[in-house]
């Protein structure tokens, strides 16, 4: 019999529609692999065992009765722990905020399980997103399955380990710098970063939060996992004032489409970003199969006009006031003071973050999008020749984990210094324009160590990346090749 652990979501939900398998089997097979796996891993901050069983026995008793539970019937699904399921502890991955319950369920949690998607728990994740890394002073590091020494990526990467470990199927992230694509590159599974609000968002006690783009998303194990979860997830919503409009997109559909035609541009480094020669000699590689599958790949030396010093100096200004604001809105509702009394609980870089946004000036927060403006031209001006932009996703193999909390990227790389925090990743441009993006695995390095290779699209054109997705897929699936644990 197969192990459930390693289906495919689309496939278990059909098999659950139609009776062949049951929900509740599907849940215990996951949860035995959690309890197996995860003391090694640590991709999981709380699991609903209990939760999640009588969610899928609703499952089942809806399928004898004749009924469709949804697109996905009795999925396994994990969710980050900087979003909300009521009745679950949210810690954010912030001490200060370790004990939090949750009133009331995000909206995408809420679609998830209106298409019978089962919450199998919440993922680890850096305070509150703060960095490319995954670790914490309330649950500390999460490993990439395929080394657990070293770490997953953030911030979702308790995710991403989550799904490259067969501990669930599909998993929600989310992206304000590459927090899907980062783990996903690092722990071998796909990860997609969809047009800015393509998948509504409504916050409070500010909707209007846009600096940087910042956009959920999904990680799986196959594109067309990935592409059913954006179908269930993807839509207006009233209470998002920045949602996109419903353009009848079929993403599932998109993964059979042929990309015979297509132009893609390949530039492995974006032109400005020192590469590890390890990451670089596996993506020149990969990024052939797009060719194999009838696309046209063109090598092109450069994207932006900025260096990426520059660059991430723009997206940095952008995130730090965001925390900031956080802060100090936290401080007034919850009595939390990150720069005061509860300092030593905090991870000292997000600490640093917030300090930086406060220091700030209107005039600079504004200077700054000077810089993303010019990016955003920069890859439209690309678009207008070319569908596609292929690039490394990150620029090293997954880092070691440290043992206080504090694990973050390289200082520099080649002799080139970088920001440790995000600045080895070619991902937090796109952030800052809002095309979408997804990493594909593209293989493993000399150690045995996965790299991912990123494409970007057009705005709205969420369809042609998950079309490019699965063509790769097609020539170099990699769930033949990659055995994480």
């Amino acid at each position: 019999m197969t192990d459930l652990t390693e289906v495919a979501a689309a496939e278990l939900a059909r098999r659950v529609r139609t009776g062949d398998v049951s929900p509740v089997d599907v849940v215990d097979a996951h949860l035995e692999r959690i309890e197996a796996l995860d003391p090694d891993v640590n991709a999981f901050v709380t699991v609903r065992a209990e939760d999640a069983r009588e969610a899928a026995r609703e499952i089942e008793r809806a399928v004898e009765h004749g009924e469709d539970p949804g697109a996905l019937a009795g999925v396994p699904v994990a969710v980050k722990d900087l979003e909300d399921v009521a009745g679950v502890r949210s810690t954010y991955g912030s001490k200060p905020l370790a004990e939090t319950v949750a009133e009331e369920s995000e909206l995408f949690v809420e679609r998830l399980r209106d298409a019978g998607a089962v919450v199998l728990g919440k993922t680890n994740t850096p305070e509150f997103g703060h960095k490319g890394t995954t670790d914490n002073l309330v649950a500390g590091a999460t490993g990439t399955p395929f080394d657990p020494s070293r770490n997953a990526g953030g911030s979702s990467g308790g995710s991403a380990a989550a799904v490259a470990a067969g501990m669930t199927p599909i998993a929600q992230g989310s992206d304000g710098g590459g927090s899907v694509r980062i783990p996903s590159a690092w722990c071998g599974v796909y990860g997609l970063k969809p047009t800015y609000r393509r998948i509504p968002r409504p916050s409070e006690p500010d909707a209007f939060s846009h600096t940087p783009f910042s956009q959920l998303g999904p990680h799986a194990r196959t594109v067309e996992d990935a592409a059913l979860m954006l179908d269930v997830l993807s839509g207006p919503a009233p209470g998002d004032p920045l949602v996109a409009p419903d353009d009848g997109t079929d993403y599932l559909g998109a993964t059979e489409r042929d990309v015979s035609g297509l132009r893609v541009a390949y530039c492995p480094d974006l032109g400005v970003f020192p590469v590890d020669e390890r990451v670089r000699a596996v993506v020149d590689e990969a990024v052939g199969a797009l060719g194999d599958a009838g696309a046209t790949v063109e090598r092109v030396d450069s994207v932006f006009e900025h260096s990426h010093r520059e660059l991430c100096e723009s997206w940095m200004t952008g995130f730090t006031v965001k925390f900031a604001a956080l802060a100090e809105n936290l401080r007034e509702s919850r009595g939390v003071e990150y720069l005061g009394a509860d300092r030593e609980a905090t991870t000292p870089a997000f600490v640093e973050a917030i300090e930086s946004g406060r220091g700030t000036s209107a005039v600079e927060y504004k200077r700054a999008d000077n810089v993303r403006t010019s990016a955003f031209l920069a890859v439209q001006e690309l678009f207008e020749e070319y569908d596609l932009l292929a690039s490394a996703t990150l620029a090293v193999p997954p880092v070691e984990n440290r043992d206080d909390g504090n694990t973050v990227g390289p200082s520099e790389i080649g002799g080139e210094p970088v920001d440790p925090l995000v600045g080895w990743c070619l991902t937090y441009p796109f952030n800052m324009t809002g095309h979408p993006a997804a990493s594909v695995p593209a293989g493993l390095d000399e150690a045995g160590l996965p790299v991912g290779l990123q494409l970007v699209g057009r705005r709205f054109e969420d369809a042609t990346v998950l079309a490019a997705s699965a063509a790769f897929e097609r020539e170099r699936p990699w769930a033949e090749d990659y055995d994480a644990i």
